[in-house]
């Protein structure tokens, strides 16, 4: 990095926490400091949704993914646009009629506080686990950048956050999402335009396109019902609906950001654009890394993009064969070079008629990506034989990687601000909310004395920092599974379904009652992580399964106990 990258990565960050901290010092009650004094618009609304859930991890794993698998990844979110119909159409109108600061309250008066307090644990443990995560992801980026420490990073990264969270709440965290949304969009759409420029002449936007789907990178929808590919149109449509249902609905890092709407049409017009924008955003991101892919069709890469993994094999015994390897693997983009030049030298003669001439270059393309990929994986088992705790999976470094290598001086520090502002922002979210829910649905709950309404404040502030502490421990005994971007998800369907679940029984199911829902709700929780640690099934299935296990469970033990209502009656009213 340079001098002029040094500068516009620290202004940027700079900026963010002072104005942060300065336009919104000095919360008055807790209406204020959790809500946001009910003040944000639906522009405000929409644009901190998406940041919430727009984390480092999604700009820093998800080009990563689409390099290696492509742009496949999309349908894991054709579920959120029909959630967020259901969110406002049900879970808004009444939070607003209850007027509640965290979605778990409503649970109280419906069930009781036992069944509020589980629930609001069970958020605590999920997310406080990712909040860790999120700021694990672009400390993964500075080390690789600075080669500093990774403990270092992760509590200068979480401290940042810290500042502006414990000062100015929910306020604040809406008011730099703003500013940090319009960093993310700028730096990305520059990136992409700027990988499209560095193709070769001759290769258009379009040919990259035909470049990418002739190596299967444009494969989009799958419609098998194959349990083994975790990302299908069908678990996208349904196990994605359940867990973007459960994460808007009942989330509180999310919840929070709506419930700080000035009324229930800004509130819902909120998750409306989210619902409008979020699947082309994806989509879009996926792009740039299929973009990525292209240009390393025409340009040298490393057998193993983490920069840490190079550094042990060549200190190890092992090096003469990761440099037989690397031979190897450049003999292949030679030949993969040659042969997809010739590939868009064919597209450009627009004689993609000639049928036999068009499988051949396509099954050549094919035959020496496969090649390349069984290089990779050669590599890896180098890199563990010569140190076990190095990450081989280098998904999360590819984008970095490519940033660092090929960008202009001066862009390269707006980009790593992309990925630290999206950090900061899902980051400081997820502390808010942690913070609420502990400070409103276990600490205000069971206080007994009567404490004013600035001591819940200072509650809320404390707990904000406490649960800052511990998300920076958390990261730094991260550990990567596939890439950063599926541990979030992986830890949220763990959890999600189950939430939801309650929550839908809450809704709808009015004869069961709490003692059915609380015993239901433990019962499911144990049975969906040994289902996940025993992969019954692709995780974002484990959404609907915890969902609809906790509901079935819950009602067959009420049928046990007896109800004093008519359970069909029931459900004629609800209908």
């Amino acid at each position: 990095m340079q001098s002029i990258d040094w500068i516009v990565l620290i202004i940027t960050l700079l900026f963010i926490v002072l104005y942060g901290a300065w336009k919104t010092k000095g919360s008055k009650n807790v209406q204020e400091y959790i809500r946001g004094g009910n003040e944000a618009k639906w522009w405000t609304v929409g644009l901190s949704v998406m940041a919430t859930q727009a984390s480092a991890i999604t700009f820093l794993s998800t080009p990563g993914q689409a390099f290696h698998s492509g742009m496949g990844f999309v349908q894991f979110y054709f579920g959120l646009p029909i959630a967020m119909v259901v969110i406002c159409m049900i879970f808004i109108p009444l939070y607003h009629k209850l007027n509640v600061y965290t979605a778990y309250e409503y649970l109280e008066s419906r069930f009781d506080l036992k069944t509020r307090s589980l629930t609001a644990i069970l958020f605590l443990v999920q997310r406080g686990l990712s909040a860790g995560i999120t700021i694990f992801a672009p400390a993964i980026i500075l080390s690789a950048v600075l080669g500093w420490n990774l403990t270092t990073l992760n509590i200068i990264i979480g401290v940042l956050v810290i500042i502006y969270t414990v000062t100015g709440g929910t306020k604040a965290v809406s008011v730099t999402q703003k500013q940090q949304m319009a960093i993310i969009f700028s730096g990305m759409f520059i990136a992409f335009f700027l990988i499209i420029s560095y193709l070769p002449e001759g290769v258009t936007f379009g040919k990259a396109l035909e470049i990418a789907g002739a190596s299967g990178k444009m494969d989009i929808l799958d419609f098998s019902f194959d349990m083994d590919n975790r990302y299908t149109f069908w678990s996208g449509i349904i196990g994605g609906s359940f867990l973007a249902l459960s994460y808007f609905g009942t989330d509180q890092s999310q919840v929070q950001r709506y419930l700080s709407g000035k009324s229930i049409k800004e509130s819902q017009l909120g998750l409306l654009f989210n619902a409008l924008l979020k699947v082309p955003m994806q989509f879009f991101i996926l792009l740039v890394g299929v973009m990525v892919f292209v240009f390393y069709q025409f340009n040298p890469s490393p057998l193993n993009f983490n920069p840490k993994a190079k550094e042990v094999i060549e200190s190890s015994e092992y090096q003469s064969a990761y440099q037989s390897l690397e031979a190897e693997n450049q003999q292949v983009y030679t030949e993969k070079k040659k042969v997809q030049s010739e590939y868009v030298q064919h597209l450009n003669e627009g004689d993609t008629d000639n049928i036999e001439r068009t499988t051949a270059l396509q099954n050549q393309i094919k035959t020496l990506n496969s090649e390349d990929i069984a290089n990779r994986e050669a590599a890896k088992t180098l890199i563990e034989k010569a140190d076990a705790n190095v990450e081989t999976n280098d998904k999360d470094y590819v984008f970095i990687h490519f940033i660092l290598n090929n960008l202009p001086r001066g862009l390269i520090g707006l980009l790593l601000a992309v990925i630290l502002s999206a950090a900061m922002s899902s980051t400081a979210s997820e502390l808010n909310a942690l913070a609420s829910t502990t400070a409103i649905d276990l600490y205000k709950r069971n206080v007994k004395t009567n404490k004013t309404d600035k001591h819940f404040v200072n509650a809320s502030k404390l707990f904000t920092l406490l649960w800052g502490i511990l998300a920076i421990l958390v990261a730094c005994f991260a550990n990567l599974f596939d890439n950063l971007i599926q541990l979030v998800n992986i830890i949220g369907s763990i959890f999600y379904g189950n939430v939801l679940g309650i929550f839908l029984l809450a809704f709808f199911i009015k004869y069961v009652k709490s003692n059915a829902t609380f015993i239901a709700a433990i019962i499911t929780q144990v049975i969906v992580i040994i289902g996940w640690y025993n992969d019954w099934m692709p995780y974002l299935w484990l959404n609907l399964f915890g969902c609809v296990l906790v509901m079935g469970i819950a009602i067959m033990i009420q049928s046990i106990m007896g109800s004093n209502n008519d359970p069909l009656k029931e459900l004629q009213n609800v209908s």
